[in-house]
């Protein structure tokens, strides 16, 4: 009935806010909720998509999908980021207008997400080509590059954008890509030296480390343990679900399909290395004659790889991070740096070499994808920035994010407005002015030239004496105190000054968003972003070809004395910029929202959502949507829809559509006032009427529907007897066919079995007559055969028995012959004495072998291996038998002098054998060593009286140990006590314990492969004991100490036997901080004794003496 479907149809909750009804924030989010909880991620106000994050993978990006919304009207389907994207495409191409799409929303909201799906809709449905395809390739394959050096894992997002994208994408008039242009905003160089708890750095650190080969890494001078350098925080280096190695070769083939060259990648890895090595440089101070301190550097080794790889001389570098030079007119002056001060020119450098190579990147991708035509070009800009953000801790970074949203609401607003007006003046509607929040005094607030807070802020960095965060918020507090949208405690206005919510050190802003509260420290700091003119001029003295395009202000050609422009002024000019560009390109908009903090599916945290809904000015975009008419369709659909209302339209109208909907409207009496008639549209004000045509409608459907199952009813049951009678005649006439044949098979099968009878007694009497014949004929040759045989028998009869008579003549002479013989030899030798003679020789050699083994038997002991030698070969068996019986026989007697405990000793020392031997070089001086358990008397020594009462349970081992300390590395002497539950560690001089840990608490225990007594104590997560966490301890009866803790645990059977890791690195809870425990061979500070020395806050280094 009708030819398409509409957003109406099907409608889970309302697919257009604009039809909300009744309008409130409650409803408003309940609407997305409904829709959200049945996988209805994307909801419109009006031309606007709200795109809800579901945290995983939905079956809505199939190819078929993208046909589905291709060349399709936006109303036209379910709400869908593709039919935004199909849209904008559509109005680029056929109606030469140029697009932009605003992506907006907090981190993990999922904006990169939505650029990437517009990005490739666009691909899928622009045209094909050998060189389209490269551009579309191109286009697309620059995300993986940007990603990896631009995002990075924060505690709301595993790959959240840290930095602003705008991507202008070229296309020609027939609407095939070209190429495109990238523009980034305010990269967040600060996370390259230092990062939240629980983030990374950018990906492409980890990525580095994890996927290049081992002489890639080689070659950059890098390890693959991330543990090693400062700058990578250890407690998130690996990301669930994340395979970094993988992630590295995917921005290497993108690189590469982009247009970089083999030599600009390594360029490029060896700036990434670079930057991990300036993290380690460390500074320690040293005292000048004049009583300054100056800053050297501690350790070369780090500062001497990083020169290696820029090529540029250490000394230049290492006096760069030592002095500073001050330039005014004519004069120079250099002055020391401290330990602070190096340590800031070290970040400062970091963060500037990582944000210039991040430019360089956009600027060479810029170059591939640039597009080579010279002739205009039709364009679609792809927004993806940062949202409206409130923390609890606001600093400069979330002003001027804050201050470019202001920018975007406001022309958010002012185009809205605009594209209403002009539907309203192209369709003829009389125009009607809307109420709205104009927030361009805000704007004014902050980027005024004059008395703006960006201007004072320059002019506070600028101005010459002392600069301080506390004299720009005084600035801020004389000329700003009078705006109704600043708020400061210490301002003139006396109605803040008993507002205990606001500090003394903080101002507010009153953003459209809500309320901001702003703290200045930091500010004038991060708008100057200094870096020291020395460090530049020594980067320019590189070796390398990027490093001197990165830093040209170092070049001794190019000085200039002027300062550089401020953060702010630079953010403040691109987002001008920004503007500008946005304003001359139809805007579309997509709202990204998250549903809940925890990276959930099916989590609808209300709280959260209510919050991104304010700061996104959702409800004033409904509100300004609705102030006019709240929805409008064109003639023809809207005919088309509702036609069957009326008995005039139905089911065909003839004339124009809009007199088809006046007939209709005036047919269905709805007050005039509710609509309005267009050139080409019908406009609908309130959404109650809509509504009320959507009832009429279903219900008119229902009627229909019911009418059309009676018709197709009556035409099936006809159809169905018309088809049973023609059935019945063919039937019948098959039926008597087969009855006929039947009767004849019948009347056939008889006759057959009549004859069959009739020639078989013909062939049976034959037979009888062939049977008596061939029985006569074997008769007689039976006889015959029977007569031959008897005759053959008799004759053999009597040529046996005349050879037995032969036989029997010889047997009888020969026995008479040997008798005749036996006679005459009697007297000189007897039958049996030889054998009498052979077994008595035998005897008397047994007998010998005995007693001479009786003389010359082994020792009692187990490990005698010795034996007498055998005399002769035939005693071999009884020789081994005889040994092995003896070794038996001797180790039963030396087990039974064993006592009980003597026993137990002997079981431990079998129990360690398991253990150590061949796995750590402390073993075999083990050996020799009695497993004595008690070492300290602590049941008869009254010094540890008061610890032998405060233990209830047995003492299996008691010893001095060290107990190393995490900050140092040093070690504190303890007492250790194991007894069958608990391990206790107390002091040596009072006997106090210092820790009682379960041995259900421990997970595992580790040690080197070394000759060193260190091993450590891991304790389960979560259980009581390990709040403080670890212990890391060492013992010169390491072996015995941890050969009791295992039988003890594989004695309990309540738990798994305890886990012994061997390992020459290892990892060990400290609280909250993972240490990296590393062993290497060297030459220790306490001469043949292991020592342990603290690297760094992730590392803690022992030296083992090498074992000869």
């Amino acid at each position: 009935m009708e030819g398409k479907a509409s957003l109406l149809d099907n409608m889970i909750g309302v697919g257009d806010m604009v039809l909300l009804e009744p309008l409130s924030e409650d409803s408003f989010l309940e609407n997305l909720k409904k829709r959200f909880d049945h996988n209805e991620i994307y909801t419109y106000i009006g031309s606007v998509v709200i795109s809800m994050n579901p945290y995983r993978s939905l079956p809505i990006y199939t190819p078929e999908k993208v046909e589905e919304y291709r060349n399709r009207n936006f109303y036209e389907l379910s709400p869908h980021i593709y039919a935004l994207a199909d849209e904008a495409y559509r109005s680029l191409r056929d109606q030469d207008k140029d697009q932009c799409i605003l992506i907006t929303g907090e981190s993990g909201a999922g904006k990169t997400e939505a650029s990437k799906l517009v990005m490739s809709y666009v691909a899928a449905v622009c045209g094909k080509g050998q060189e389209v395809n490269k551009v579309k390739e191109q286009l697309l394959q620059s995300n993986p590059v940007l990603e990896a050096f631009g995002n990075a894992k924060t505690v709301r997002n595993d790959n959240s954008s840290r930095f602003g994208k705008y991507m202008d994408i070229e296309f020609d008039f027939k609407g095939d890509p070209l190429g495109g242009v990238i523009s980034n905003y305010l990269l967040e160089k600060s996370r390259v030296v230092k990062q939240p708890r629980g983030e990374r750095n950018f990906h492409v650190f980890y990525q580095l480390l994890s996927g290049a080969s081992d002489e890639t890494l080689k070659k950059l001078k890098l390890d693959r343990d991330v543990s090693k350098y400062n700058y990578l925080c250890l407690d998130s280096a690996s990301v669930s679900g994340v395979d970094d190695a993988a992630n590295f070769r995917t921005v290497r083939n993108a690189m590469q399909i982009v247009g970089f060259m083999e030599d600009e990648v390594q360029s490029v890895l060896q700036l990434v290395a670079a930057v991990l090595k300036l993290g380690n440089i460390e500074f320690k101070p040293e005292s000048r004659s004049n009583g300054l301190d100056e800053s050297r550097v501690k350790d070369k080794n780090d500062l001497k790889e990083m020169c290696e790889l820029l090529g540029i001389e250490q000394s230049v570098l290492e006096r760069a991070f030592s002095y500073r030079t001050v330039e005014a007119k004519s004069e120079k002056v250099s002055t020391t740096l401290n330990v602070a001060q190096a340590y800031y020119a070290r970040d400062a450098l970091a963060k500037n070499l990582y944000s210039r190579l991040f430019s360089w990147l956009v600027t060479r991708i810029n170059g591939s994808i640039k597009a080579q035509a010279k002739t205009r070009h039709k364009v679609m800009g792809v927004l993806d920035i940062y949202g409206f953000e409130i923390f609890e801790d606001n600093s400069f970074e979330q002003f001027i994010i804050n201050y470019c949203n202001e920018k975007l609401q406001q022309i958010f607003i002012e185009l809205t407005l605009r594209e209403e007006q002009e539907e309203y003046i192209r369709e003829g509607i009389e125009w009607t002015n809307i109420e709205y929040f104009n927030n361009a005094v805000i704007c004014d607030l902050m980027e005024n030239n004059q008395n703006g807070i960006l201007a004072m802020l320059d002019e506070e960095c600028l101005r010459p004496g002392t600069v301080t965060d506390e004299t720009f918020l005084d600035k801020l507090n004389t000329i700003c105190a009078e705006h109704q949208h600043f708020e400061s405690r210490l301002s003139k206005n006396s109605k803040f000054l008993t507002d205990h919510s606001l500090p003394h050190n903080c101002f507010r802003i009153q953003h459209y968003a809500g309320k901001v509260l702003y703290r200045v420290e930091g500010f004038v700091d991060k708008n100057n972003d200094l870096l020291y003119r020395d460090l530049s001029q020594a980067m320019y003295k590189a070796n390398h070809n990027l490093i001197k395009q990165l830093f040209p202000e170092g070049s001794p050609a190019k000085i200039n004395l002027k300062r550089p422009p401020t953060a702010g002024f630079q953010f403040k000019a691109s987002v001008g910029t920004l503007m500008r560009n946005l304003q001359t390109k139809n805007p579309n908009y997509i709202r990204c929202i998250k549903p809940n903090d925890k990276k959930a599916s099916h989590i609808f945290t209300e709280s959260l959502v209510c919050h991104q809904v304010r700061y996104l000015g959702l409800m004033e975009n409904v509100r300004v949507r609705r102030a006019g008419y709240a929805f409008r369709q064109a003639y023809e659909p809207c005919l088309e829809r509702y036609k069957m209302l009326c008995k005039k339209t139905w089911p065909h109208w003839k004339g124009p559509a809009r007199q088809g909907v006046e007939v209709l409207m005036a047919d269905l009496k709805v007050p005039a006032e509710e609509y309005s008639y267009g050139r080409s549209k019908i406009f609908i004000r309130n959404p109650r009427t809509l509504f009320f045509l959507e009832e009429r409608r279903r219900q008119c459907l229902q009627d229909l529907a019911a009418l059309i199952q009676k018709i197709y009813r009556g035409w099936k049951c006809r159809r169905q007897f018309l088809l049973m009678k023609k059935s019945q005649v063919v039937v019948a006439a098959w039926y008597r066919r087969y009855a006929q044949e039947k009767k004849y098979k019948k009347i056939k099968r008889a006759t057959t079995v009549m004859q069959s009878y009739a020639r078989g007694w013909q062939a049976r009497k034959l037979l009888r007559q062939l049977k008596h014949q061939k029985r006569c004929e074997e008769a007689a040759t039976t006889i015959a055969a029977y007569w031959h045989g008897t005759q053959a028998r008799t004759e053999l009869r009597q040529l046996k028995e005349e050879a037995r008579n032969k036989h029997a003549v010889s047997v009888i002479w020969a026995g008479w012959q040997g008798t005749k013989v036996r006679r005459e030899y009697r007297k000189f030798f007897r039958a049996n004495a030889g054998k009498k003679i052979y077994n008595f020789t035998v005897q008397r050699i047994i007998q010998k072998y005995f007693l001479n083994l009786r003389k010359n038997l082994p020792s009692m002991s187990p490990i005698d291996k010795s034996w007498p030698t055998r005399p002769y070969s035939f005693l071999d068996g009884v020789h081994t038998e005889l040994r092995r019986i003896f070794h038996l026989w001797r180790c039963k007697k030396y087990r039974s002098q064993f006592t009980e405990e003597k026993k137990a000793v002997y079981e431990e020392k079998l129990e360690a054998s398991k253990l150590f031997k061949d796995r750590k070089a402390l073993y075999p001086s083990s050996v020799s060593q009695s497993f004595k358990g008690d070492y300290l008397e602590i049941n008869k020594n009254p010094k540890y009286q008061k610890l032998h009462s405060a233990v209830d349970e047995k003492v299996l081992l008691a010893d001095t140990i060290s107990k190393i300390n995490r900050a140092n590395g040093k070690g504190t002497p303890r007492i250790f006590l194991l007894t069958k539950k608990s391990v206790v560690l107390a002091d040596q001089k009072t006997g106090q314990v210092k820790a009682s840990v379960p041995l259900l608490d421990l997970a595992s225990v580790s040690v080197s492969k070394q000759s060193d007594g260190f091993f450590a104590l891991k304790l389960k997560e979560g259980s009581a004991s390990a709040v403080k966490g670890d212990f890391l301890l060492s013992s010169e009866r390491l072996i015995e100490i941890i050969t009791k803790l295992y039988r003890l645990s594989a004695a309990n059977a309540e738990r798994v036997p305890l886990s012994v890791d061997i390992s020459d690195e290892f990892l060990v809870q400290f609280k909250t901080d993972k240490v990296c425990v590393k062993f290497i061979q060297g030459s220790p500070r306490n001469g043949n004794s292991a020592s342990c020395k603290r690297k760094n806050n992730r590392l803690l280094e022992v030296s083992v003496p090498s074992t000869p």
